[in-house]
């Protein structure tokens, strides 16, 4: 019987920002050769930071199996990366636990695969989709929603009046796009390929533009 590979936790959440580099490289240097899952806690982080870790784990000759976090755009830039990002309810593994119902994080929604025609989902926080959602399904948040693949479909964030919500998605082409109480329709010409794309409402109108931050 085959074993499995030993996974060694490393927590960079705790860890001084400026420092980050100098911490993952000494605690790389005596884990050679092993698993890791790296803890991030609930720093903010983009690609280029996410790269960053990656590329030095590969010095160490170590691989990445899994990340960990509490923040949606960590979380995005794992998986744009293709890497596995799960979510934390705390910062340490330690008290690693799933969100449900009654949990601080309770209003970030996440749904992994592609909402299909005909299909609904509505949050009472931000709303994470790691897939598409397809011509003829609805999704809809209080606050954010963010689709790490391609909206087809109507998506309205901000859906009690936030204002400062936004939509954002690797191909933002929808049938119809919501923003607190603005409508708009989604652009007609031909996306660039893997270009996220942001909605939001400046002066007055939902505007479209690129996000550069991933």
């Amino acid at each position: 019987m085959i074993s499995k590979p030993k996974i060694i936790i490393v927590n960079l959440s705790d860890t001084e920002y400026k420092n980050w580099k100098s911490f993952l490289k000494n605690e790389l240097k005596n884990i050679q050769s092993y698993h890791l899952a790296i803890d991030l806690g609930d720093l903010d982080l983009n690609c280029k930071f996410i790269s960053e870790i990656i590329d030095i784990s590969n010095m160490y000759d170590c691989e990445i199996n899994s990340f960990y976090s509490t923040s949606v755009k960590t979380m995005v830039s794992c998986h744009s990366l293709g890497y596995t990002a799960n979510f934390i309810r705390k910062k340490s593994l330690n008290n690693t636990q799933i969100p449900n119902n009654n949990s601080d994080f309770s209003k970030t929604h996440f749904h992994q695969g592609t909402v299909r025609s005909g299909e609904y989902i509505d949050s009472p926080g931000d709303l994470l989709i790691l897939g598409d959602v397809n011509p003829g399904a609805v999704v809809r948040a209080e606050g954010d929603v963010i689709i790490w693949g391609r909206l087809l479909g109507i998506a309205h964030a901000g859906s009690k009046g936030n204002s400062k919500a936004k939509v954002s998605a690797i191909q933002l082409r929808p049938v119809q796009l919501r923003i607190a109480n603005k409508v708009a329709r989604g652009p007609q010409e031909k996306p660039q390929p893997s270009l996220v794309e942001e909605a939001k409402i400046d002066s007055g109108k939902i505007v479209i533009t690129p996000l550069e931050n991933f």
